[in-house]
């Protein structure tokens, strides 16, 4: 046991080296400059058009809720752990290469939701299938001529087997830790109640599902948000302190006590695509869903998930570590982190050094949240994975292997589960990375017939922006 336990962990690290990351934030890089950075140029659009309805628009979900389903499985543990882990391991510096990966992972995701819709199709209960899947096949057998079904279908059996660790056993755990350390209940109780509530979602299917994450998650984000908002002006004076650290930082090796540069960008970057999972080709699964016919207009609602993950919610958790005191530079410019926290236990300190008494039950009760959210998201994701590889009967057993294995992980050491996981969640990127890259021609030229057609309509803008294009 301990011989595949040591082969799964090296596996995990070789897969999320240097060149995987590297791959996910070129790539990031690449689409951001086809499409003029069209993350940033219609944000204000695309937020706006998040709100706005149309219930002629064939779909299972609205596009809100959509965003709220891909919200919910890349806001979790990486908004928690993954920032205090970038920063412990790669210095205060990481927190700008995080930054700079969901900057360029809006651009990624964008194509993601655009694909997502172009190449959807309907299954025999009358439901949307669509994500990396069904594009890397479709698409390039459009573009191309080429027959790549077969690397859709490595895709559905990486996410699929991904989505029974990282999207369930491993989130059911830490909500069983936290709830044992914070309230003091049995791993078994915890096991049973996350089970029960588990089947009683995902039972109704993804519009279930979409009515629970457009409820939970924005109520979770801002309830974490605030108690972060707190705590940060708590100790409002180490603020320019604290982003001082991060600039200054970001291209120094000191921070890590004179390791190489490229572990300060490495660990910045690697958390940043752990949280928002931009170009593992997760997302796009859940806006196929969208009551949105219009692939350019899902594409930029897409890109605001990278956006929220990383910009706004992890900035959160670092600025509470960085002004908690806890992490500090010394003469000589090396980082010291007191009591040598990491992972959960330096957010979690950070947050009791601002917060005394309270702080612990924000990231714990957070934490239960988004691990949840998860747990919901990334059952959509296994489903229609499992669907596009045997069929919908076999997802129909799906629904009961999932609800099982959420009580294992919450009562069972998942080191191994883990590890597995964690490799096949980088191994998805691989024929998704190939996918987005070879369709990026059509991404390019959708995106510039759009807006061509905003330029063209030019005098009738404003009645243009105003049309209901989501329910």
């Amino acid at each position: 046991m301990d011989f595949f336990a040591e082969l799964f962990s090296k596996g995990a690290k070789i897969v999320w080296g240097p060149v995987t990351v590297a791959l996910l934030v070129g790539t990031g890089i690449y689409l951001s400059f086809g499409t003029k950075f069209i993350q940033f140029r219609k944000m204000g659009y695309a937020i706006k058009s998040l709100f706005t309805k149309n219930s002629d628009d064939d779909g299972d979900i609205s596009s809100f809720q959509a965003l709220m389903t891909s919200l919910a499985a890349t806001i979790g543990t990486g908004n928690i752990v993954g920032v205090s882990s970038a920063i412990a391991m790669g210095g205060p510096g990481a927190v700008f290469w995080m930054w700079i990966s969901g900057a360029v992972g809006g651009a990624t995701k964008f194509a993601e939701a655009l694909l997502a819709i172009k190449y959807r199709t309907t299954n025999e209960n009358g439901e949307k299938s669509g994500g990396p899947m069904h594009y890397i096949g479709k698409g390039m057998k459009d573009l191309y001529g080429v027959n790549a079904n077969w690397l859709g279908w490595l895709f559905a059996l990486f996410a699929l087997i991904a989505s029974l660790g990282t999207g369930n056993m491993v989130q059911a755990n830490a909500i069983s830790e936290a709830v044992k350390v914070t309230f003091g209940i049995s791993p078994y109780i915890t096991g049973i109640i996350i089970a029960i509530l588990t089947a009683l979602v995902i039972l109704g299917g993804i519009k279930k599902i979409g009515n629970v994450t457009e409820k939970v998650v924005p109520t979770m984000s801002f309830l974490y948000i605030g108690g972060a908002l707190i705590a940060i002006f708590a100790n409002a004076s180490m603020i320019p302190a604290a982003f001082s650290m991060i600039f200054k930082n970001a291209f120094t090796a000191k921070a890590v006590g004179g390791g190489l540069l490229g572990t300060v960008i490495r660990f910045g970057i690697a958390r940043g695509v752990f949280s928002n999972e931009a170009g593992l080709g997760s997302s796009p699964i859940a806006h196929a869903a969208s009551k949105n016919e219009d692939p350019v207009a899902e594409g930029l609602i897409g890109s605001l998930g990278a956006f929220i993950d990383t910009i706004i919610i992890c900035t959160m958790t670092a600025l509470v570590i960085l002004t908690s005191g806890l992490v500090k530079i010394n003469q000589s410019g090396a980082m010291v982190i007191e009591g040598n926290l990491n992972g959960a236990t330096l957010t979690t300190g950070a947050f009791d050094q601002l917060l005394p008494g309270v702080g612990g039950y924000i990231i714990a009760i957070g934490l239960i949240f988004f691990a949840f959210s998860t747990i919901l998201g990334w059952y959509y994701y296994g489903s229609k994975c499992i669907e596009y590889i045997a069929g919908l009967k076999t997802a129909n057993v799906y629904k009961i292997v999932w609800v099982i294995l959420t009580f294992i992980g919450a009562t069972t050491s998942l080191e191994t589960v883990w590890n597995i996981s964690d490799m096949f969640n980088a191994l998805m990127a691989a024929p998704n990375l190939i996918g987005l890259i070879a369709l990026s021609p059509l991404v390019f030229k959708m995106t510039r017939e759009y807006d061509k057609k905003i330029v063209v309509d030019g005098k009738n803008v404003k009645e243009e922006l105003s049309k209901p294009i989501i329910e």
